[in-house]
C-alpha cells in the first residue's frame, strides 16, 4: 500500500492540461480549509470512517484507509468524486511502469480508500474488487465504461485520455507510451455511503 497517493494522483479520467503537484495543493488548501485536523487531513475523512465503522462493526479495529482524490486538477477531481458517489465510476487505471518506478506495491483486492474532493473532503469509501494488469490495447469497452463513468464512446474517451496523460508523464523520463504498455486496471465498489 506504499505510495498509494502517488498512484491515485496518476489515475486519470478525462485528463485536462491544468496540473498541480500534491504539495502545491496542500499549501493552497491550508488556509481555505477550516475543518482540517492537526495532521493536515480534513476532519470529514475520520468522521466518514467513524460513521462507516459504527454501521459495520466488523471493521471497527481496522486502520483508517488512505484518502485522496482522483486526477490532478480541481474540476476533474470533483467530477470524478461525484461519479464515484453516484456509482457511475467503478474503476481506475494506473500505469504499471510507474508502480515499478516508485517501487510501490500494486493495489490489492479488499483494499479500501476514502475518495475525497479536490479540497480533501470525504465523499465516499470504496473497496477494490478486482485488480488486473492488461496491455493498453486490450482494455475492453466495458472496463472503459466503468472507469470513465459514461456509456458514450467510453473506449475512445478512455484511450485518448489515458494515452495523453501517460505520454506527458513518460516524457519526463524520455520514454513514449506504446499500445502494449501494461495498465493496472482496478475495479471497485462504493461501500459508503450505503446505496439507498
Amino acid at each position: 500500500m506504499r505510495q498509494i497517493s502517488i498512484f491515485l494522483f496518476l489515475i486519470l479520467v478525462g485528463c485536462k492540461s491544468e496540473t498541480k503537484n500534491k504539495s502545491e495543493i496542500e499549501t493552497d488548501n491550508q488556509s481555505e480549509m477550516t475543518t482540517e485536523t492537526e495532521d493536515g487531513i480534513d476532519k470529514s475523512v475520520s468522521e466518514m470512517w467513524n460513521d462507516f465503522t459504527k454501521a459495520n462493526t466488523e471493521f471497527k479495529n481496522d486502520e483508517i484507509p488512505e484518502s485522496d482524490f482522483f486526477h490532478n486538477n480541481e474540476k476533474e477531481a470533483n467530477r470524478l468524486a461525484e461519479l464515484t458517489l453516484t456509482g457511475k465510476k467503478r474503476a481506475s487505471s494506473g500505469l504499471n511502469k510507474l508502480y515499478q518506478q516508485y517501487n510501490a506495491d500494486l493495489p490489492t483486492v479488499g483494499t479500501k480508500q476514502i475518495v475525497t474532493d479536490f479540497n480533501g473532503r470525504a465523499i465516499a469509501i470504496i473497496e477494490n474488487v478486482s485488480v488486473d494488469t492488461i496491455p493498453f490495447n486490450k482494455i475492453s469497452k466495458e472496463y472503459a465504461e466503468l472507469d470513465m463513468g459514461t456509456n458514450t464512446e467510453p473506449l475512445e474517451k478512455w484511450k485518448k485520455a489515458h494515452w495523453d496523460f501517460f505520454e506527458s508523464f513518460l516524457k519526463e523520463s524520455g520514454e513514449k507510451p506504446t499500445e502494449e504498455m501494461l495498465i493496472v486496471a482496478v475495479e471497485f465498489k462504493r461501500i459508503w455511503p450505503k446505496n439507498e
